[in-house]
């Protein structure tokens, strides 16, 4: 098995969602002891936004793209290669203004490639990262989970789907501003929510 851990907290140290998140791969590896482990924190190595200088990488043909431009896409497609390689993602998610971070959708938009990544054909579009279980560490500091507030939920399950992956497990850990007792609540929900999507 190979699992591939995306942080997508501002914060390098201290992320509530990479704490569920290494909950997340410590079970998976106690049933798996020679699962393999890619950590990607996008904390420590930014993925640079879907800019204009992006786009124009993208769409020149390999042999006419500048060394700037050859460096965009390598990212891009190194990004790439680590997903197509996992059996297993674990997404670490914190709630950023009702939304994900920044991090984490510069993330998605490199790694969403037409043709590589997704196609569209006659009956509409096709995900071409199939056969992938999911596993997303929610952190927030209030309590969302089935509300209108919570535009995460909705949002990964469909971009996730068009991309092929399907089988997608949430793991909620809420409350955690809210005091501490609401704080060991929402990592107890996290840790119940784990052996549940595990079992």
């Amino acid at each position: 098995m190979n699992i591939l851990q995306i942080n997508s907290s501002a914060r390098r140290e201290g992320a509530n969602s990479t704490r569920v998140a290494n909950d997340i791969v410590a079970r998976l590896r106690a049933d798996n002891a020679r699962a393999e482990l890619k950590v990607r924190d996008l904390a420590v190595e930014a993925v640079p936004v879907l800019d204009e200088a992006a786009l124009g990488a993208l769409f020149t043909p390999a042999e006419q793209r500048n060394a700037d431009q050859a460096a965009r896409v390598a990212l891009y497609d190194a990004l790439i290669a680590e997903v197509q390689a996992a059996d297993v993602l674990v997404l670490g998610v914190p709630m950023y203004n009702f939304t994900v971070t920044a991090q984490l959708k510069n993330w998605i938009d490199a790694i969403a490639r037409a043709g590589v990544t997704f196609r569209y054909t006659e009956t509409g579009a096709e995900g071409l990262l199939k056969g992938k279980k999911v596993y997303v560490a929610l952190a927030r500091g209030g309590i969302y989970r089935g509300s209108e507030l919570d535009s995460q939920v909705p949002y990964l399950k469909a971009v996730l789907a068009f991309l092929g992956m399907t089988d997608v497990h949430f793991i909620y850990a809420e409350g955690l501003n809210m005091g501490p007792e609401a704080a060991a609540k929402g990592f107890a929900q996290a840790a119940a929510d784990i052996e549940a999507a595990l079992a």
